[in-house]
C-alpha cells in the first residue's frame, strides 16, 4: 500500500461464502466497512434520541441538528411537498455520511470510492423520483423532457437533449461522489509516501500539511454528502411539482 495509492480501493475477501444463483456473494473488506459504517451511525441516533427531553442533551441536540440539516435541504430544494420523503432522503445522507467518514480514518475502507456502492444509491434515487412523478402527475409527468414554450421545430431535438440528461442523472451523481472519494485518499497517500521516505529532521513541515489534508478530507466528505443530497432533493423536486 504504501508502494502504490490505489491499493487502498482493492477490495478482498474476508469470508468466503457460496455462491448464489452465480453471483458472487464474498464477505469483503467493503462489507465489512459498510456494516460499520451503518452500526456507527444507529448508535449515534438511536444514543441521541434515548431520552427524548425537551432540553435536549450534547448527544440529542447533535441528533436533531443533523435531522433539521436535512429538513433544510429538502424544504429549499421541494419545498413542503417533498417533506413526505425523508425517510429515504435522511437514509441516504446519513449512509453516505457515515461511510464518508470511516473512510478518513486510519486503515479504514472508503465504500463510497467504488462507483458501484455510489451507483447503486444512484439508481435507487433514479427508480424513486421516477415512480413518484408518475403517481404524482401520471403521464404530466413526461412534460418535463419538454420546457413549456418549446418551438415545435425544436421539440425533437429538446426531447432528446431533456431525455438524455434525465438517463445520465445516476451515472453523473455516482461518479461525483466517487472520483472525490478517490482524489482526496489517493493525494492523502501521496504526500504520506514522500514523508516515510524523508529524513526525519525534515517531516514536521509536510506530517502538518498532511494533517490539514484529513482535516480538509473531513469537509470533503460532509460536502460530497450534501451534494449528493441535495441533488436527489432537486431531482425529486421534478417529481412532486
Amino acid at each position: 500500500m504504501a508502494l502504490n495509492p490505489l491499493e487502498q480501493f482493492k477490495v478482498y475477501t474476508i469470508i468466503e461464502l457460496p455462491r448464489l444463483f452465480g453471483y458472487d456473494i464474498n464477505f469483503t473488506n467493503s462489507s465489512l466497512f459498510m456494516m460499520i459504517s451503518v452500526t456507527l451511525m444507529m448508535f449515534f441516533l438511536l444514543f441521541g434520541i434515548r431520552k427524548k427531553a425537551i432540553i435536549p442533551g450534547y448527544s440529542q441536540a447533535a441528533v436533531e441538528c443533523v435531522y433539521d440539516f436535512v429538513i433544510s435541504i429538502i424544504e429549499s430544494n421541494t419545498g413542503s411537498k417533498g417533506l413526505k420523503h425523508i425517510p429515504l432522503i435522511f437514509t441516504i445522507f446519513i449512509f453516505i455520511l457515515s461511510c464518508n467518514l470511516v473512510g478518513v480514518l486510519p486503515y479504514s475502507f472508503t465504500v463510497t470510492s467504488h462507483v458501484i456502492v455510489t451507483f447503486a444509491l444512484s439508481m435507487v434515487v433514479f427508480v424513486y423520483t421516477t415512480v413518484v412523478g408518475f403517481q404524482e402527475m401520471g403521464v404530466k409527468f413526461l412534460r418535463i423532457f419538454l420546457p413549456e414554450g418549446t418551438p415545435s421545430w425544436l421539440a425533437p431535438m429538446m426531447v432528446f437533449i431533456k431525455l438524455f440528461a434525465y438517463l445520465a442523472r445516476p451515472i453523473s451523481l455516482s461518479i461525483r461522489l466517487a472520483a472525490n472519494m478517490i482524489a482526496g485518499h489517493t493525494i492523502i497517500k501521496v504526500i504520506a509516501g514522500f514523508i516515510m521516505n524523508m529524513h526525519v529532521a525534515l517531516t514536521p513541515l509536510p506530517f502538518l500539511f498532511i494533517i490539514a489534508l484529513i482535516g480538509f478530507e473531513i469537509f470533503v466528505a460532509v460536502l460530497q454528502t450534501y451534494i449528493f443530497t441535495s441533488l436527489t432533493c432537486v431531482y425529486l423536486s421534478d417529481a412532486v411539482k
